[in-house]
């Protein structure tokens, strides 16, 4: 009999821009998988489109490496909090964590929420100190911060004697001591092997194996992707499927597949402690155990954290719906939405009141947008509200809402415009240091008031500031909040925008189309420099006579229109406002196009 081959499944985990998976190509090529000749792209596991375009991980994705006989399952999983429940799933299918720190920010709010779900589970995790290479680098005070953090999450001594290796995941270099010299990330591969006990070989107990991850192909359907607890997966096998709901199902496997480095490898059978995709079961969900036929033996459900923001994704009404996208009906998107749903485990969708649109509730704003932007490229048109925050009772009836820690480093000539609008928008500041000319502001913000907050300070700190922050608890209701103080800019008819009218109009308000622009009643051309909304004609010509006055031919010089992301167009508007969203556009529009009835909503 064979003797079962040596399995280490590991996470990497860390804060946004960390260099997870700068770190994860560094495995990669370092252990062969690429050929020679072979050319590789940087963040060869960011392979969404959305990922590549705003270097971000938004998908866990799965590869595996050999290092002499271990078989190294290597999970990469999203740093950005909206992300999380696609993290707390992941956390299950490992036996260790690396938790990599950069070596001049620290531990940041994010990190504080994987790491601190890795400790639940029983994890040894091990830290790395990445980008030892700056120049501001403080990797000794790093640590130490890095303890502090251990200790407050409860860690146990096993978990507290965690190795400690430094490195620079961009140039695939690891060592055990800060003033070593090393060419590879060998002391990585070394400590995670030394550290960590290969899986029990469980082969020959009765099958156990959950579903963490849903993944879709186009040619053989449904993929579930998981762990083999105990036993071991055939092809062509017939097994029993626990579902949430406590009832068993019978189905059969069609295909196996394991990871060998990046790509999926069809097998006849797949051993205890490896992560699998099997294809076959068209209605497996996450969380759902796969057993054998005639034992079934149901692992506990894997819990997510609740939502914490909604918005209305509803069927496109403006004068324009239908002549940029291909699913338009309220049909196509409930369609479209569950469909997410199977794969999307953060999300809830519930039904409006009025048949033409949904209420979807996710993990934060870009949580949602991701979603949106993934629709629109897919051809959809939808129109969206503001984003709401979801609130909470206590058992006595009061009324909660979630708070966020929120973590700043600015500039010190623009700290004091940052620490006035956050304590206007109900802000409590936690902390305050200052270092090299920068300040590092700790704050705890309710989300209402970080709603819209992002674009301000962007333009307070002229782009120079950074801004981190993660759900830290429910606290009783704040109060009112003010929201954003201009008044909008409102086409009046339907046209074409022309320079004469645009000119007139920028002397009031910053303009947010260009000339040339189609537009419509209703539709939102600006910002008033007032408090007040402000309905102009944007398509007026210029009255043309039989005489020229000298220099009444120059061409007008507008300032540049503000053109809005989709992020941006969300937090911009207000109640009375949505967001356009087409193949191609973004526009901002009012609930109620005519004037007439927005007067009569007002009262």
């Amino acid at each position: 009999m064979k003797d079962k081959q040596k399995i280490i499944n590991i996470a990497v985990i860390a804060h946004v821009d960390a260099g997870k998976s700068t770190l994860v190509d560094a495995f990669l090529s370092q252990s062969g998988v690429f050929r020679e000749n072979e050319e590789v792209v940087d963040c060869v596991m960011d392979s969404n489109d959305i990922e590549r375009e705003r270097g971000i991980t938004i998908y866990s994705k799965n590869c595996s490496v050999m290092h002499n006989d271990v078989k190294i399952n290597i999970v990469d999983t999203p740093g950005h909090a909206d992300f999380s429940s696609e993290v707390e799933r992941i956390i299950k299918t490992v036996d260790t964590v690396i938790l990599l720190v950069d070596s001049s920010e620290g531990p940041m709010p994010q990190t504080r929420f994987v790491l601190q779900r890795s400790l639940e589970m029983g994890l040894n995790p091990i830290l790395l100190i990445n980008k030892i290479d700056k120049k501001d680098q403080r990797a000794v005070e790093v640590v130490d911060m890095v303890y502090e953090l251990f200790m407050e999450l409860d860690a146990n001594d096993k978990q507290l004697d965690f190795p400690i290796l430094y490195g620079v995941a961009k140039h695939g270099i690891a060592k055990t001591e800060l003033d070593e010299e090393s060419e590879d990330i060998t002391p990585l591969f070394d400590a995670i092997i030394n550290h960590v006990a290969p899986y029990p070989d469980y082969n020959d107990e009765p099958l156990q194996m959950q579903v963490s991850t849903l993944a879709y192909d186009d040619y053989i359907g449904r993929l579930g992707i998981g762990r083999i607890y105990k036993g071991t997966l055939r092809t062509g096998q017939t097994v029993s499927v626990c579902k949430a709901d406590g009832s068993v199902v019978q189905r059969k496997i069609n295909q196996v597949f394991v990871y060998k480095g990046l790509k999926r490898t069809a097998v006849e059978e797949a051993e205890c402690g490896d992560i699998v995709v099997l294809a076959g079961i068209s209605d497996i969900s996450i969380g759902e155990t796969v057993c054998e036929d005639k034992n079934p033996l149901p692992m506990e459900m894997i819990h997510i954290e609740e939502p914490t923001m909604s918005m209305n994704f509803m069927v496109n009404k403006s004068p324009f719906a239908g002549k940029a996208g291909k699913y338009v009906t309220s049909r196509h998107l409930k369609e479209r939405l569950e469909k997410e749903l199977e794969v999307n485990v953060g999300l809830v969708v519930e039904p409006l009141e009025t048949t033409d649109g949904f209420k979807v509730s996710g993990r934060g704003e870009l949580h949602l947008s991701i979603l949106l932007e993934n629709m629109r490229r897919e051809s959809f048109e939808i129109a969206v509200s503001k984003p709401e925050v979801i609130m909470h009772r206590d058992e006595k009836g009061r009324l909660l809402e979630p708070i966020e820690k929120v973590i700043i480093s600015v500039p010190d000539e623009y700290s004091g415009a940052v620490i006035s609008k956050l304590n206007i928008r109900k802000g409590i500041m936690v902390g305050m240091s200052g270092k090299d000319g920068y300040s590092r502001l700790e704050y705890l913000v309710p989300t209402r008031g970080l709603l819209g907050y992002r674009t301000e300070f962007i333009n307070d700190t002229r782009g120079e500031g950074t801004i981190v922050r993660r759900f830290e608890c429910f606290e009783p209701h704040k109060g009112e909040i003010p929201q954003r103080n201009n008044g909008a800019v409102i086409a009046q008819e339907e046209g074409i925008a022309t320079p004469y009218a645009l000119d007139n109009i920028s002397e009031r308000a910053q303009l947010f189309i260009e000339p040339g622009t189609k537009v419509y009643e209703g539709m939102i051309v600006g910002m008033n420099s007032r408090n007040e909304d402000m309905v102009v004609n944007a398509c007026k010509a210029k009255k043309t006579t039989n005489m020229r006055a000298a220099g009444s031919d120059d061409s007008v010089k507008l300032s540049p229109a503000k053109i809005f992301t989709l992020e941006e167009a969300l937090e911009f508007i207000n109640d009375d406002e949505l967001v356009e969203i087409v193949p191609g556009d973004i526009r901002l529009r009012k609930k109620y196009l005519k004037e007439l009835e927005r007067r009569r909503s007002g009262k």
